[in-house]
Parts: C-alpha cells; structure tokens; sequence
C-alpha cells in the first residue's frame, strides 16, 4: 500500500454500506530489506511457498502486504463502526476488500483510492443471526458439523455433511435466521479435537499430550480441551489456571518456577519471533506450528465459525484450509510475527489436506487478562535469575529513535525528524511508515 492510501484509510470515514477493494502494493525492496539476513523468516517464507505454492519472492511480497493490509483493516473498522461488514484478502493476499451497509460515502472511499460496492449486511448484522444459531447449537443435526460467518458472502454458511441439508435447512430457520441470509454448503468435515497422538515438541497433561501455544507472562496459552482447571502439566511444569471448552476452546497454563516465557514459535526446527496480535484478514497466509507435524501453512478462509465436536459446539473459531493432526491442540497460529490463535481441532490429516479451526488469541488474552510475551520487550521468568533477552539491532535514522523492523506497542513513543511521535495503534514498523507519513499509526506526542 503507498503512503497516499494508507494516510487515506486514517481519514474520517463516517459513512455505511460499501465493499472497498484497497490494493496493496508494496515495494520488493522493502521486502528484501525485512528479511535480509533472517534464518528464521527466511524458513517461513520456505514453509509458505511450499504450502501455498509460491515463489519464496511471492512468499516475502505477501507478508508485507498483509502487514499493511491489517493496519489498513483495523483503521476502517474503527472509523466505519456499526457500517462495517467485514473484511477479506483476494487469493494472491495483494487487494482487501473492507464491506460496509452504506452507499452514501462512495465517493469518500474511491477519494481513498478504493473501489466501492454496496451490501446487504453489517458484520454486527451477521454475528447476531450467528448467535441465534449457536444458542441452538444443543439441537444441531448430527450431520450439520459446524457454521461460520462468510462475509466474503455477506451470509452464514451452514455446513451439512452428505445427506443432511435438508435437516441443516430445517434447524437453521427453526433458530430463527431469515432464509436469505442462510447458505447451506456441502461439506465432508467431521471435526475432533486434537489430543491423543504424541509428537515433537509438546507438553503433558494427565493421560495426554498437547502443543504449547504463545507465551504469556507467567506462562502459556492454549486448547481448553486440553486440560480442566487446576489440571497439572509437564514439561514445562504448571497448573491450568483457566480452561473452557465446549462452547469456547481456550486455556492457559500458570507456569512453575524456573520456566521462562519465550517470545517464540517453534518452526522445526528453528523458531519464529512474535511481535504482536494484530489480527489478519480472510484469505491472509497462516502458518501453525504443532508438536505432531510441525510447520504448515495456508490461508484464512473465515472467521466467527462455530464447529460441533462430539463434546459440544465452540463458537467463534476460525477456519483454515491448513492441515494438522491430533497432538498439534493447543499449537500456535501465526501470520509473519503476529500472534492469531491456538489450534483448536477440524478434519482431514497432512497427507491428505484437511480443514481446521483455531481458537483466536485475542478473546483469549482479553478474558484471562493476559500479556502475550512479544520481542522487544524482556522475558518474564517465574524465577528471580535475570535473563538477557535478544532482539535485532537496528540503525536509528538521522535525528531520531525511530526505526524499520521495529515493534511499537501501545503507548510507545518515538522522535523522527526533530519531533517526538506517541503510537496510536501497535505495529511492527516498516521502512515508508515514518511517523510523519502514516497518521493511522502515530500523533504528534
């Protein structure tokens, strides 16, 4: 995205009721420079391109778009409120598309450099028809395994496995959903959780085995299913201090003494760093690291996704078109160094290619109240031993503390050109996102 785009999405946009398509564009030399140098991101880029079947070129173009995508996302949806219905990435991750309710501000938003196109449905709209679905989640047919928000589609889909659409059909207008926001889709997903296979890098819980998600501080986040509350773990040692599941798939793991919070992925081998939580777009790359295969990644294909499992309905997942087999629970789901979620369960296997759903890091933090342990900022141990934590070296441009490759947290101040700057929106910087050029992520301080 050029700096015109971006400095536009950051412009008071009070309308409803558009579908914009934002092209994303950014320069391969800035590209090269995020990666220069980097094992760890350059085996990320290996793993996309031979999951997603790009060139690695393709693989570091796309990161870097996607980053711009999701400042870009998180600003519109912001300004556009209740009007907002959503967002996308087309398949090659290059264009976003952000649906609102109002035809009003075309104008305003083709100002923006966008494309716009009317919708029936605000994103507020569809997650309360989603609700009335899942408060009936107990009376879900067998053969219905799960239902998402499609807002590529402005819709719910309703999935029904082969001979249940009818039954779908019939116990989605008994919830109460109008008939014209409900699709019915083919599907042969038959989702379980992910737990009973032993693999790689993992930690134990009583008779089973789960994958560590993302530090936090004092510990670990990750499947609900994976252990009750007050359930002992190993390696690391601990005690689940929070756990719910069915109707949400999250926990998190108090860590014992001497256990040191890491802001890492394990990629295996080699590990990733996370820098933060921003929130990426539908059709955005994901990758997942699990303790049974590894690293594997694909794309989102929806989010606020509700999926039956013997054990009950979870809500609020999202899909993926990326593979993972039991063991992998619990793992974690990252695009380039943003935290998105934990491995929740799904179908299919890595042989075969499958569909599977994680639980998203954002709900997790906010209900346990949890700080996600990111580079830049020093480990917290559960021992009192001081540890030095690394982080990239990085040249400060003439006449300020600004830098590239930089992560800024909320609050984190910086100076650039004789003037200091306060973060209005947490973000890894990049080279052309300068304070003074991108209003959307920083004020005059």
């Amino acid at each position: 995205m050029n700096r015109k785009i971006l400095a536009a999405t950051a412009a008071a946009i009070t309308g409803a009721g558009l579908v914009t398509a934002i092209a994303l564009t950014p320069s391969a030399s800035a590209g090269q420079q995020a990666t220069a140098g980097d094992q760890a991101q350059s085996e990320m880029l290996a793993a996309m391109s031979r999951d997603l079947k790009i060139s690695p070129e393709q693989a570091k173009l796309r990161l870097a778009s996607e980053q711009r995508a999701a400042v870009a996302d998180n600003t519109l949806k912001k300004q556009l409120g209740t009007s907002y219905a959503g967002s996308w990435l087309d398949s090659t991750g290059s264009t976003l598309t952000v649906a609102v309710t109002d035809a009003a501000q075309a104008d305003l938003v083709r100002a923006a450099g966008a494309t716009p196109k009317t919708v029936a449905r605000s994103a507020a709209a569809l997650d309360a028809a989603k609700l009335r679905l899942d408060a009936k989640s107990t009376k879900a047919p067998k053969t219905v395994p799960g239902w998402y928000t499609d807002v590529t589609t402005n819709s719910i889909v309703v999935l029904a496995n082969a001979g249940g659409e009818a039954a779908a059909k019939s116990w989605a207008a008994e919830s109460g959903v109008p008939s014209d926001v409900v699709r019915i889709e083919a599907s042969a997903e038959k989702p379980r959780a992910l737990i009973d296979i032993i693999g790689g890098n993992a930690y134990t819980f009583g008779s089973g085995r789960c994958s560590i998600g993302f530090p936090v501080e004092g510990g670990f986040v990750t499947a609900g299913h994976c252990g009750t509350t007050g359930t002992r773990t190993s390696n690391p040692s601990g005690t689940v201090a929070g756990s719910s599941f069915p109707g949400n798939d999250y926990a998190w793991v108090r860590a014992d003494a001497g256990n040191t919070p890491r802001a890492l992925v394990n990629r295996y081998p080699g590990t990733v760093p996370v820098a933060g939580s921003t929130e990426a777009a539908v059709n955005s790359s994901v990758c997942r690291s699990g303790s049974t295969t590894g690293w594997h990644c694909g794309t989102i294909l929806q989010k606020n996704t509700s999926v039956t499992y013997p054990e009950g309905t979870i809500t609020g997942l999202t899909r993926t078109n990326v593979c993972a087999e039991p063991g992998d629970s619990g793992g974690s789901w990252i695009t380039g160094d943003q935290a998105q979620g934990v491995t929740s369960g799904g179908s299919g296997n890595c042989t075969s290619g499958g569909t599977i759903y994680f639980q998203p890091i954002s709900e997790i933090l906010s209900v346990y109240n949890l700080r996600l342990t990111v580079t830049g900022n020093p480990p917290s141990s559960t021992t009192t031993t001081p540890t030095t934590p690394t982080s990239p070296t990085t040249s400060n441009p003439p006449g300020g503390t600004w830098a590239p490759y930089t992560y800024y947290g909320s609050g984190a101040t910086a100076s650039y050109g004789g003037s200091n700057y306060r973060v209005i929106q947490p973000h890894t910087s990049m080279p052309g996102w300068e304070p003074p050029n991108v209003p959307a992520l920083w004020e005059l301080a």
